[in-house]
């Protein structure tokens, strides 16, 4: 079978497309700019709102399932329109497709919030991806909706990126110590995606690790681990400004956890120095 990786070269596409290779899966993989060197991979751009692309790289591929790892951010037109026309697209062909959601679909209203909680969009991003998981689940009964928290733990990522250079004091900025979530390592995440993609389990899952901690506390975390100097790490209250968005929002993936093998690593674990 093989499993189509929309989103291929994006961070967690391109573990993704290297876990699928690596292990000689039948793996395709979609880019918008370029495609990644990642040995067993084939390659195909796809621009999700191009319908006839589209078609024509799922006529190319002829998948068994799709994994939607694309990040379109706010972008309407590729977060929801795209992700509705993916969905639709799985449903006519009889194809599995896992989606990949995020916790931005929720306000933090709640201490917690766990697989049966309605989405409540506070920002134009968590809106857009709140659309297409609709979607996803209204034309695809038999699909995954997967939603995650901040993705980090091999040095690539925006947020270790972004700590480094606080730290070396060539960008500017400050790391919140109100604004809260459970970050998930990469190479974890992809497993579990993969797991799902090759069972037959559908509906929710919670795929975010299981400690919650705030912006400063994980850069403080990745500054340890890297041997940074953390007390260059500015803290701030995101309270105190304008951005949109949840403050304290925590995915409880526990009851639907326990189903997986892949164990997803708590923040302290994944970048102890």
């Amino acid at each position: 079978m093989t499993v189509l990786i929309v989103g291929g070269s994006g961070y967690l596409g391109t573990e993704l497309a290297r876990q699928g290779g690596a292990v000689g899966r039948d793996t395709a993989a979609t880019f918008h700019t370029r495609p990644r060197e990642t040995p067993g991979v084939s390659w195909h751009r796809l621009d999700l709102r191009d319908p006839g692309r589209l078609e024509e790289v799922l006529d190319e591929t002829d998948p068994g399932a799709v994994i939607n790892a694309s990040s379109g951010d706010a972008d309407w037109a590729v977060t929801a329109e795209g992700g509705m026309r993916l969905a639709r697209a799985a449903a006519r062909r009889g194809i599995r497709l896992v989606h990949v959601s995020t916790d931005a679909v929720f306000s933090g209203g709640r201490d917690a919030y766990d697989e049966t909680c309605l989405p409540d969009p506070l920002t134009p991003y968590g809106a857009a991806k709140a659309t297409a998981e609709t979607a996803v689940r209204l034309l695809c009964p038999d699909a995954v909706v997967a939603r995650t928290s901040l993705i980090l733990g091999d040095g690539r990522s925006e947020h270790e990126r972004l700590v480094h250079g606080l730290a070396a004091g060539t960008r500017r900025g400050v790391l919140f110590t109100d604004d809260v979530r459970c970050p998930v390592h990469v190479r974890d995440l992809a497993a579990a995606l993969w797991e799902l993609t090759r069972s037959d389990r559908a509906g929710v899952f919670h795929l975010a690790g299981p400690q919650a901690v705030s912006r400063h506390e994980l850069g403080t975390l990745i500054a340890r681990r890297d041997g940074l100097d953390a007390s260059r790490l500015a803290a701030g209250r995101r309270a105190d400004t304008r951005l949109p968005g949840g403050l304290r929002i925590v995915l409880d993936g526990r009851a639907r956890r326990r189903r997986l093998a892949t164990r997803l690593r708590g923040v302290g674990e994944f970048l102890s120095p």
